[in-house]
């Protein structure tokens, strides 16, 4: 991928709904030796977004194939004694680069890392392999963000705030964090994480996103299922007590 490569990807999702197609071991359209995830990402692409994130090797070739659009591409695999899990190490990386994801994004909190590499040192690593590569820094804090930023990504996504312990725990997007980094930082502030309606997608653009993830709300049907079930459940529950 060259400088002009990188450009046209940026500027395609400039102010564009990016979707998250993902299904995890245990939920109910995760396929064992399968997918059905480059269906949803076809859906996505007609309803309108701009590019797909996806999670492993096999779904980034099949929503490149099916689509066309740009693809967010990452790996999410435990390493034993470690809380990082999203395209940890080279080798996950290495996985996505060969399957040719657009834009590789990976875990850069604070937390320990299982090559004992400081995030900076990795985010280095990366670039001495792949110097073309678009990278995107998930992060759960402004500190992470500011300090990824330093090393050369050329996105920040907010996708893990609420998920380190000393990120702000909330039900509903971070819109905080979105703004203060859209205020600090001049590279690309992905916003991701609990954006539940178009509103909320839209509000994140008002506080300054280059772009806004949604997954659960669109294609996750179990979480889309619960909400509303706990929404009509509650209101079951207040007329019973009045």
């Amino acid at each position: 991928m060259n400088n002009n490569s990188k450009n046209e990807i940026l500027s395609a999702i400039k102010g564009k709904l990016i979707v998250s197609c993902q299904a995890l071991e245990g939920e109910p359209l995760h396929i064992e030796d399968g997918s059905i995830m480059h269906l949803m990402a076809r859906a996505a692409k007609l309803g309108g977004a701009a590019a797909i994130r996806t999670n492993g090797s096999f779904d980034v070739r099949l929503i490149k194939q099916e689509t066309s659009l740009p693809v967010i591409g990452i790996i999410k695999r435990s390493y034993p004694g470690f809380k990082q899990y999203i395209t940890v190490t080279m080798k996950e990386v290495d996985e996505l680069v060969e399957a040719g994801a657009d834009i590789v994004a990976f875990d850069s909190t604070l937390r320990p890392r299982p090559d004992g590499l400081s995030q900076q040192d990795y985010i280095a690593q990366i670039k001495a392999k792949y110097p073309q590569l678009l990278l995107m820094a998930d992060i759960s804090i402004e500190e992470e963000a500011i300090a990824a930023g330093q090393a050369g990504v050329d996105l920040i996504s907010t996708t893990l705030s609420g998920y380190t312990p000393y990120s702000r725990q909330l039900e509903g997007p971070d819109y905080l964090l979105v703004e203060n980094l859209s205020k600090q930082l001049s590279i690309p502030i992905i916003a991701e994480g609990r954006v539940h309606s178009p509103e909320q997608a839209r509000r994140m653009l008002e506080l300054g996103a280059y772009a806004v993830v949604v997954g659960g709300a669109i294609t996750r049907p179990l979480e889309i299922t619960q909400r509303f079930a706990e929404a009509v459940a509650s209101f079951e529950n207040e007329k019973a007590v009045v």
